[in-house]
């Protein structure tokens, strides 16, 4: 999507570490017109993959999610970082070790909301080193359903998550690739330039 590549290069913000900061329009505060382009976006290179649930994993993925499975017309489920209250029974676990927090999350995901009919899209605003996506595979292995494949806002190329799932031969499909980024002069290059 050229225009989110315009829009990373002209609101993103690199920082040291690896870092880029896009809360101006796509996970603090959310650009609702880009967001909609996006969802239609997923909506269309996974029209055919026969989607019947939408997964991710708590916060930032959230609004993306939402609205990809709003355009699919299908329900989304989210997996939480701690357990809680509300959330009673058997559940799908997995650790999931988080790039930018630098902590390790214990995912669960109640097991009602997941079975062995579904087919999954699983979406994220990131992709660096894959360990979110890696843990709600494992969710969804473990619920016996099936991955329709990977929706992902930004993928960094050369953190090499995403070529390792596709290695896996999971489908990956990011609206944006950061091949390359520098702190130091705040310069952004996407794949395929």
């Amino acid at each position: 999507m050229k225009y989110l590549e315009e829009k990373i290069r002209a609101e993103g913000v690199v920082l040291p570490g690896h870092v880029l900061k896009v809360g101006h329009f796509a996970n603090h505060q959310i650009d609702i017109a880009l967001l909609r382009e996006m969802a239609r976006e997923l909506a269309r290179l996974y029209a055919d993959a026969g989607v019947t649930k939408v997964l991710t994993i708590e916060a930032s993925g959230i609004a993306l999610a939402a609205a990809a499975a709003l355009e699919m017309n299908v329900p989304m489920v989210f997996a939480k970082k701690n357990a809680t209250a509300n959330v009673s029974g058997e559940v799908y676990r997995a650790q999931v070790a988080s790039f930018t927090h630098k902590r390790v999350y214990d995912v669960i995901v109640p097991k009602e909301y997941l079975s062995a009919d579904d087919c999954v899209l699983i979406v994220d605003d990131f992709l660096a080193q894959g360990n979110a996506l890696n843990g709600l595979i494992d969710i969804v292995g473990e619920s016996g359903a099936s991955v329709a494949g990977c929706g992902i806002i930004i993928e960094k190329g050369f953190q090499g998550g995403g070529d390792a799932l596709r290695a896996k031969g999971i489908r990956v499909e990011s609206l944006a690739i950061v091949e390359s980024m520098d702190a130091d002069t705040g310069v952004i290059t996407f794949r395929g330039e």
